[in-house]
């Protein structure tokens, strides 16, 4: 625990923690709350810390509402430890990389990237909100999720993290024709292994504050739990609702860092 962290601070980043995990388990993005949080309560501790406490904490979450859905929902649970494996490679590449990559020359290309899946959700109203087509997937859409969601998205959540669960979410549906319920439980499984890959090169560098993440994750948990419920209550059109508000978030946040912030 950084010794110079006050109570004030510490009581928002629990909440922070909390909201982050109910984001989380919903559609993803939970990063998009948590990071930032981290990265103005602890503002003289180097960002790898940050960024390995982070992970500490994700991980508690996702991992209670991939338990959530894995129960509840009807998902293939070989086809997302396959992207799984990938995405472990893909995050520990990531997270090697994350001590000495300047996040300003991503930004825009993420930026990017975002604003196309807003569009995209937002022109096919009824995008992962019909029931996924019976019968296997093809080997070469599975491929082609190991390769994207598995080996891609997993790089860019060890690299830099915020908004991996919505890219995940997307890329599922777009990919294995999944409805948004069934695509968001599958990234949770997807997600505990990026997060897992990262922490563990996060671990092994030493930049994890583990007392503090401790903390948080307990916060995270019960977000994550109370989300992948609220989830499988409300059905996919709700689930896409949440995921437009996280992805205009994330939209106006990169924006504030590339334009506005000093």
């Amino acid at each position: 625990m950084p010794p110079d962290i006050s109570l004030f601070t510490l009581t928002l980043l629990c909440l922070a923690a909390l909201a982050a995990g109910w984001i989380d388990a919903v559609v993803g993005g939970g990063g998009l709350l948590l990071l930032p949080a981290l990265l103005v309560g602890l503002p003289h501790t180097p960002v790898a810390y940050v960024l390995g406490t982070n992970k500490s904490t994700a991980i508690v979450g996702t991992t209670a509402a991939a338990v959530t859905y894995v129960r509840k929902a009807p998902i293939d649970v070989r086809t997302a430890l396959r992207i799984g494996l990938a995405a472990v490679a893909g995050s520990l590449a990531g997270a090697f990389f994350a001590a000495g990559i300047n996040s300003a020359v991503l930004r825009p290309l993420i930026m990017a990237v975002l604003l196309a899946v807003l569009v995209f959700v937002l022109v096919r109203p009824a995008f992962g909100t019909a029931a996924a087509p019976s019968g296997p997937v093809s080997g070469n859409r599975i491929a082609a999720a190991i390769l994207i969601a598995g080996l891609g998205i997993g790089f860019y959540d060890g690299l830099i993290g915020p908004g991996t669960g919505a890219f995940l979410v997307v890329a599922l549906a777009a990919v294995l024709h999944m409805d948004l319920v069934t695509a968001s439980a599958t990234s949770k499984v997807v997600n505990v292994c990026t997060n897992l890959g990262s922490l563990t090169m996060f671990a092994i560098q030493g930049t994890v504050l583990w007392q503090l993440g401790a903390l948080l994750a307990l916060f995270n948990f019960a977000g994550g739990m109370v989300g992948a419920r609220m989830a499988l209550k409300r059905g996919a059109g709700f689930v896409r609702g949440v995921l437009v508000v996280v992805v205009v978030a994330l939209l106006c946040k990169l924006g504030y860092d590339e334009w506005l912030a000093v």
